[in-house]
């Protein structure tokens, strides 16, 4: 599947920058405020956006090899 630059650097800011500050801002609520199931949740959505970096990462270096030159994303 090919996407195009504007997609992939939203979903490279969201992966990279949002998700990880969403992630952030839910487990420290839910610590002061003892939420339930923190740990799980915290856990999946760490899951969730090890997961996406990774297929960015992979994503870059295919659209990199493919086009000769260094993309800096």
């Amino acid at each position: 599947m090919k996407i195009d630059n504007k997609t992939y650097d939203a979903l490279k800011w969201t992966f990279s920058v949002v998700l990880p500050a969403l992630t952030t801002l839910y487990i420290t609520l839910a610590m002061i405020w003892g939420w339930p199931y923190t740990e799980q949740i915290a856990a999946s959505l760490t899951a969730v956006i090890t997961c996406g970096c990774t297929l960015l990462g992979i994503s870059s270096v295919k659209y990199q090899k493919l086009n000769g030159g260094n993309n800096n994303g």
